[in-house]
């Protein structure tokens, strides 16, 4: 939170410029050997997506786009802030200043959420109103409040309630498998405590003694900080005051700056942020004194702004398979941000196309970043060692072995094609079954551009739209003399099914 390219051309074109087979060695070489160590590789990425705020979850919009993310990825848990927001209506207080609780707008969204087949990560955020210390909103165009309680007993109060009708509701079976992270970003402008991080201590025992005296069943964590901060402060605090804690949470965007993140003053390329970052928190939960927390990354992506050639272009691809591969066996579940641009925190979307976290924009069309998770999501289970760094060697749970292979350039600059030569080692591979998403494929802004890049597409537009961003039928290629030639177009991530 916080906070192109010509039109899809045919399959034959495809399959002339980008695949062809060669006995000559190409700028890269990747060794392919099925027999070379390997470990589980959990979908640890797509376990979970973020979204805006907790009353968009009522909208038909933000359903259609939650479903047809969980059809690709098959995500189990939405994060989203605000479910304490005066617009969702738990929290009142009547003429005598008593308080009043409504459940009727939380059970319309979790229950839409459970018929859809996604699990909440509760996100406890931000105060009402009237159980505010003061009137403190935040700049987010939904002016959420940021200050603590007027009344810590009140506060203890709600979270009860608010407990104590979820397992009525759903049952403490189902409720268990849910988790309760306290607040978001409390390090920066996100809380009003001063100061700021003993004043979140103090929120976040009381609503983790409050959780946990409903049932101790409930999982509940934090720190979920911005810029991997804390982490190492919270564990300490939670030891020596014996707080409840069943997991860590922090954030880090792909262009979040060194100084904030580590104090140091390195220039450190957005590829490589967000996974320096998780192995920062993650090597601070193996030092404390319980190195066997979860580690959830509840929010990430390649940048906290609206940048449409960052999170609206064909980048995402070989940026999103680039931070799978660096943080493998750092953490248990990471969170894109966001699963769709029904999204409204700098308000209602101006137009489709406008640097959005979400990987739908608006109206329903599918961006390249949705389509990496697409690709990406067919990897296997078992991550196989390789000679590379633009590349994942997986398999499958059949035993087929795949390969994400990608053309990483920064945004700022274009980059050139490269050229791979694949050789395989072992085992005789015999037939590559070949997807690919770039600027050229499985990417709108070539259709957009071409309608004139219309602020309020049509219907029919937004349909053209739909089918420019589908990908193109995989290709089969046979194999010949153990080797593979392929180019890559510069942003390019494709995933090759490998076939004995």
């Amino acid at each position: 939170m916080r906070r192109t390219i010509s039109a899809v051309v045919g399959l034959a074109t495809l399959l002339v410029a980008s695949f062809a087979q060669a006995e000559t060695q190409g700028d890269e070489k990747i060794v392919i050997d099925a027999a070379a160590p390997a470990h589980t590789f959990p979908h640890f990425w797509e376990r979970m997506f973020g979204s805006g705020r907790a009353v968009l979850a009522l909208r038909d919009s933000y359903r259609r786009d939650l479903r047809e993310v969980k059809q690709i990825t098959g995500f189990e848990y939405v994060r989203f802030h605000a479910v304490f927001h005066d617009e969702v209506g738990i929290y009142d207080e009547n003429e005598q200043g008593q308080p009043l609780y409504n459940f009727s707008y939380l059970d319309q969204i979790y229950d839409g959420l459970l018929a859809n087949g996604v699990r909440p990560f509760v996100e406890l955020s931000f105060m009402p109103k009237k159980l505010a210390a003061r009137d403190m909103p935040h700049a987010f165009w939904y002016k959420p409040n940021v200050a603590p309680p007027k009344d810590w007993v009140r506060w203890d109060d709600l979270i009860t309630a608010f407990a104590k009708h979820l397992i009525d509701r759903y049952g403490i079976a189902e409720v268990s498998q849910w988790y309760f992270e306290v607040w978001n970003e409390p390090n920066l402008d996100f809380w009003g405590g001063d100061p700021r991080q003993p004043t979140y201590w103090n929120l976040y025992d009381h609503t983790a003694a409050a959780l946990k005296a409903v049932n101790a069943k409930l999982r509940v964590g934090g720190p979920s900080t911005a810029q991997a901060a804390w982490a190492d402060a919270f564990l300490q605090h939670c030891a020596e005051k014996k707080v409840p804690v069943d997991f860590v949470s922090s954030h880090v965007y792909g262009n979040d700056r060194s100084q904030d993140v580590f104090g140091t003053n390195e220039e450190i390329p957005r590829n490589a942020m967000v996974c320096r970052a998780v192995k920062k928190v993650h090597d601070q939960i193996k030092a404390s004194s319980m190195p066997n927390l979860p580690l959830i990354w509840s929010e990430f992506n390649a940048s906290y702004m609206n940048e449409p050639d960052v999170t609206d272009s064909a980048y995402m691809g070989p940026w999103l398979a680039d931070t799978l591969r660096q943080c493998d066996g750092l953490v248990d579940v990471m969170s894109y941000w966001t699963f769709s641009d029904v999204f409204e925190e700098q308000g209602v979307v101006k137009n489709p196309f406008y640097g959005g976290f979400g990987l739908i924009a608006a109206g329903g069309i599918p961006k390249p970043a949705f389509n990496a998770f697409k690709l990406l999501h067919r990897l296997g289970q078992q991550r196989i060692d390789l000679n590379s760094n633009s590349a994942l060697l997986t398999r499958r749970q059949d035993g087929t072995l795949v390969l994400a292979v990608w053309n990483y350039a920064p945004p700022e600059l274009k980059g050139e094609p490269v050229t791979m030569m694949l050789e395989f080692k072992g085992e005789k591979i015999r037939h590559a079954v070949i997807s690919m998403v770039d600027p050229e494929h499985g990417d709108i802004h070539g259709a957009w551009h071409k309608m004139s890049s219309p602020r309020y597409p049509t219907q029919s537009q937004i349909e053209a739209l739909r089918k420019a961003s589908q990908l193109p039928a995989p290709e089969s290629r046979n194999i010949q003399n153990n080797q593979l030639k392929l180019t890559l177009n510069s942003y390019g991530l494709a995933l090759i099914e490998l076939k004995k």
